[in-house]
């Protein structure tokens, strides 16, 4: 027997059974899932879609469709292409907007397909609601919800009301579309959002002596143990004290850790006032206070249930998201990790070094590529060590790795997701979206 080639073979086969495993089966599930789902929708039943980014507008939908009872099926948008909404008959829209008026990550295929998409009978049958979730500090406020009203409108969709736009969940805003969902279908009232006290135990600075702003680490501990329940991914939704708004924050923990852990930066407005949320975190609120959180799903930014490949790329506070998801894949015994971050300063900015480099001993992290801006005089950014990395990057890509990218959108974000673009090219990059392989938690 032929050894050399007998190897090449079995080679050749592990690789197809793991392309089975990581791209085409998931692939094939997602369509079977698709297809059981629009059955399902009969024309007596309404339609929930959402298009979310961060969780909000997930949970959001999944309140309408409670508010409806079992007339109401929930469909998230990545699951449907512009054609089978022909089908339905009510269609209710819970969309956020990433950014300057772009579609969330998991919309992105469907309207550009949308764009595209040419008949004629168009969506004539189709009544619908939209809520537009947004934040009025942006340009393009609600951009992607008033773009998808306008394409549906553009193809006879009939709105069955005006498009309701949210600002940071303005809780005005909310009532008026609840009391537009009593006004068409009799919906039930909203159940309250769950949230539940916890208390500051600890709290320190991580970066003294750095260029940047304090940035803290703080340990809470939840004063109902059997609410305490959280995914690496999910986001902590904490009321800002008596002012009546809430500010989101990536969980750097698991909770097999005992501890919720945030990792915040104190920011400040544009006219130099500080910023609410952090300052109240890292200064008002005393050692041993009570504050009151809400910990939000967060599904686009979980991880895998299988043993894939797993790439991670922050900067910032962006390494509190990215340290839960790795603790996890470490409690897993997982180790086909990649972790590329990127700060200031090696000496003041190295935010958990001592677990990090910790896990890059043991194994739980496979490669660590670290990029300090200002430790040289040309500044280096994390994504010049993506594209350093160009032959590693497209390696762990086709074994199916998933990337998780966590930190600042403008700037980092954006310059990943452009070297994600060079480097994958247009027909690479296309692909690790269709399989759900690009995963952003940024802000």
């Amino acid at each position: 027997m032929n050894t050399p080639l007998l190897t090449t073979g079995l080679l050749i086969a592990a690789w197809l059974v793991l392309v089975w495993f990581t791209v085409w089966r998931p692939a094939r599930l997602r369509h079977e899932q698709r297809r059981e789902r629009e059955a399902a929708l009969t024309p007596e039943r309404i339609a929930v879609i959402y298009a979310s980014q961060g969780g909000t507008a997930t949970e959001l939908a999944e309140r309408t469709a409670a508010s409806l009872g079992a007339r109401a099926l929930v469909i998230p948008l990545n699951e449907l292409e512009p054609a089978s909404l022909a089908r339905f008959g009510t269609a209710l829209f819970v969309v956020s907007t990433y950014g300057e008026g772009d579609p969330p990550d998991m919309a992105q295929g469907f309207y550009r397909q949308a764009l595209q998409w040419q008949t004629t009978a168009g969506l004539t049958s189709l009544r619908f609601g939209m809520l537009a979730l947004g934040d009025s500090s942006y340009q393009q406020f609600c951009g992607f919800g008033r773009q998808m009203q306008e394409w549906l409108s553009s193809q006879g969709a009939q709105p069955l009301f005006e498009t309701v736009q949210v600002d940071r969940l303005d809780e005005a805003a909310l009532q008026q579309w609840q009391t537009h969902l009593n006004q068409h279908f009799q919906a039930q009232s909203w159940q309250d959002i769950p949230a539940t006290p916890w208390r500051l135990v600890q709290r320190s600075q991580l970066n003294p002596g750095s260029q940047g702003a304090p940035c803290y680490e703080l340990l809470l501990e939840c004063q109902a143990p059997e609410s305490a329940s959280w995914e690496a991914g999910d986001i902590a939704q904490i009321a800002i004290g008596d002012s009546g708004q809430q500010r989101d924050y990536s969980i750097a923990s698991t909770p097999s850790e005992g501890r919720l852990r945030l990792l915040v930066r104190q920011q400040q407005q544009a006219d130099g006032s500080p910023g609410l949320g952090s300052y109240w975190l890292t200064q008002s609120l005393a050692l041993g206070g009570e504050l009151q959180l809400h910990l939000r799903r967060n599904a686009q930014f979980h991880l895998s249930t299988d043993d894939r490949p797993a790439i991670f790329i922050g900067n910032g506070t962006g390494l509190a998201g990215l340290r839960a998801l790795i603790q996890t894949r470490h409690e897993r015994g997982q180790k086909a990790n990649w972790l590329l971050f990127g700060e200031r300063q090696r000496a003041c900015d190295f935010f958990w070094q001592d677990i990090l480099t910790q896990w890059l001993a043991q194994g739980t992290l496979e490669k660590l590529d670290l990029a300090f801006s200002r430790d040289q005089a040309e500044k280096r950014y994390v994504h010049h060590a993506l594209r350093e990395a160009t032959a590693q990057l497209k390696d762990w890509v086709a074994r199916g790795a998933v990337l998780y990218v966590c930190g600042s959108r403008e700037g980092m974000a954006q310059d990943v997701d452009q070297a994600l673009r060079d480097i994958l090219g247009a027909h690479g990059y296309e692909d690790l979206l269709k399989r759900g392989g690009y995963r952003r938690d940024v802000y």
